[in-house]
Parts: structure tokens; C-alpha cells; sequence
């Protein structure tokens, strides 16, 4: 079992950054790849950056490549989601997710993922 804590959520203006902080315990965090996911009201949960168990693999939805970082400190047990540029529709609440690692690989849909954090608000004015 792995417990998720995500931090770091808040209100910005747009143009501004946050940088999302999720927390491991329970396991050996570097057995797990990682990932954030956002959901905004009315909408499905949506993927926007993964990483493999040693940072080295990430991926990034199209809409945040470039301006959105995820990266991971195996000794600190915590991702990271260091975000720029942001837009109001940047709005939504952002959760960390975490699953055994296979390889490098990383996953992208909400069900490759079997833990969960409770989920950070992260709200962009215009």
C-alpha cells in the first residue's frame, strides 16, 4: 500500500507558476512510476505528465508540454509538478498517481494507475 499527500495547490493569476508536491509513504518509491492527473467540473479526468521510477522517462499531455515539469526526488519520496505559464483553463483539481514500475516505461490513462492521492485545487484567475 502506498499513501499519496499531494501539496503546493493554490490560486494564481494567469501567467503565473505552482509547483505541485506529492508525498510517498507506505514502500519503496522508487518501485513506482508516476504520474499527475487533473479533473476540472464536469469533466473526465485527464492526464498531464508521467514519469518511470527514475525520472529519467516522462511524458507530457500536449497541452502542458512545455510549460509543465514533472520530475521526482527518489530520496525525498516526492514528485514533483512544476507548472508555468498557466491558464484559467488550467483550473482543476490535480492528483498524484502511482503504480508498480515495470522497465522505464510510463502510463497514461487513470486505470494503469492503483494509487491515489486526495487531490490539490489549483485555481487560475484570468
Amino acid at each position: 500500500q502506498v499513501q499519496l499527500v499531494e501539496s503546493g495547490g493554490g490560486l494564481v493569476q494567469a501567467g503565473g507558476s505552482l509547483r505541485l508536491s506529492c508525498a510517498a509513504s507506505g514502500r519503496t518509491f522508487s518501485n513506482y512510476a508516476m504520474a499527475w492527473f487533473r479533473q476540472a467540473p464536469g469533466k473526465e479526468r485527464e492526464f498531464v505528465a508521467a514519469t518511470g521510477w527514475s525520472g529519467g522517462n516522462t511524458y507530457y499531455a500536449d497541452s502542458m508540454r512545455g510549460r509543465f515539469t514533472i520530475s521526482r526526488d527518489n530520496a525525498q519520496n516526492t514528485v514533483y509538478l512544476q507548472m508555468n505559464s498557466l491558464k484559467p483553463e488550467d483550473t482543476a483539481v490535480y492528483y498524484c498517481a502511482a503504480r508498480i514500475a515495470h522497465y522505464s516505461f510510463v502510463y497514461r490513462t487513470p486505470n494503469d494507475y492503483d494509487y491515489w492521492g486526495q487531490g490539490a485545487q489549483v485555481t487560475v484567475s484570468s
